[in-house]
């Protein structure tokens, strides 16, 4: 290099040597990189296949990564520091170079995940999740790595590992277990965020949220009944809006014994039908029906048979057609009894003739 000069060349000529070596080399690859990155952004906007997408998202900065330590080791070699000190420096890059690799690759699996959110709704749900064991296990294999490609020895490290996991195992024992419980929530959906529900405990209300540890419900007096994932997973549970959110709606009423029961059939139906009809909520297309089934004590019953678009629509459904029905049979004469017992008295037996008994 000297020779190349015609006289010795001082440490500042090297290190401006170094410097503008390394500058020419990642100006030249930079407007490499960016003809080969535009090419394949073309491409992949020609095709419905999303990884291509993904993967020219996730390049430019591993690549300038690249640039970046590639010129420095080429740099570094026309500096005027020690062959022992440019092998370090080297290990040193390479273990950058490592870093970048590693962040290429989480970034390529964090935007398949993004992408497949969109197209997934259990993916969706439980993205924080799994976005987030993504990134422990990428960067705890990577940082292995860098140790192992430093010459540290990594077998002690995944012993210790395998010892401290256990016992972490067994200290969050419930806490896993919730965590596990409220991932088969997401994967499972046997319920999901809006659903209503009923627990076998007896609570209801709406599903709020999902979370890691525990499932908030919205119980029907507006409060938050928050509850373990575990524990969910474990309990009989009636949703009602699954597999669809329309409910029957069944109200029981009670006729007197004289009254002509095919009038009272088509009185109440034609009741309840204006009641479908006209009550937010109620299933406009719905026919409804009644059955009678029992003989009580006072009071021939039936059940009437509405049909609600959720089951908190039924509330008003019910309130509805109890005044109308109430209304509607008062103008029909029809009688809803009131419950009667009647009890018939026995005459009391006549009482026994007693013979006196004389005592002397």
């Amino acid at each position: 290099m000297d020779q190349l000069f015609g006289h010795e060349m001082t440490q500042v000529e090297h290190w401006l040597m170094a410097g503008g070596i390394f500058v020419a080399w990642s100006l030249v690859w930079w407007m490499v990189e960016k003809i080969i990155l535009g090419r394949m952004k073309s491409l992949a906007s020609k095709t419905s296949w999303q990884f291509d997408d993904l993967l020219v998202k996730a390049l430019p900065a591993p690549l300038n990564a690249l640039i970046l330590v590639t010129g420095l080791m080429v740099a570094v070699e026309f500096t005027p520091i020690t062959e022992g000190q440019v092998a370090v420096v080297h290990k040193v890059l390479m273990v950058g170079l490592l870093v970048a690799g590693v962040y290429f690759v989480d970034q390529l699996l964090q935007g398949f995940l993004a992408d497949l959110e969109t197209r997934r709704e259990t993916v969706k749900h439980a993205h924080v999740f799994l976005s987030a064991i993504l990134h422990i296990v990428i960067w705890s294999l990577g940082f292995l790595m860098v140790l192992s490609s430093m010459g540290i020895s990594i077998t002690p490290i995944l012993a210790s590992l395998g010892v401290g996991s256990l016992a972490v195992a067994l200290a969050l024992q419930s806490t896993l277990s919730n965590l596990f419980s409220g991932f088969y929530l997401l994967l499972d959906k046997p319920v999901k965020v809006g659903d209503f529900i009923r627990l076998d405990s007896g609570e209801e209300g709406y599903v709020e949220a999902i979370g890691w540890r525990s499932t908030r419900i919205r119980l029907l007096p507006n409060q938050i009944l928050v509850i373990p994932n575990s524990k969910l997973a474990e309990e009989k549970i009636v949703n009602y809006d699954a597999p669809d959110p329309e409910v029957a709606v069944t109200v029981q009423v009670g006729v007197h014994y004289d009254s002509d029961l095919d009038r009272v059939e088509r009185v109440t139906v034609e009741t309840a039908r204006d009641i479908q009809r006209t009550v937010p909520g109620a299933v406009e297309n719905h026919e409804p029906n009644i059955r009678f089934h029992a003989f009580d004590a006072s009071s021939i019953n039936f059940a009437v048979n509405l049909r609600a678009r959720r089951f908190t629509d039924g509330f008003l459904i019910k309130h509805e057609f109890i005044k109308a029905l109430r209304k509607r049979y008062q103008v029909e004469n029809i009688t809803i009894p009131y419950p009667t017992r009647t009890v018939e008295m026995a005459p009391p037996p006549k009482a026994a003739k007693r013979k006196a008994v004389k005592h002397k």
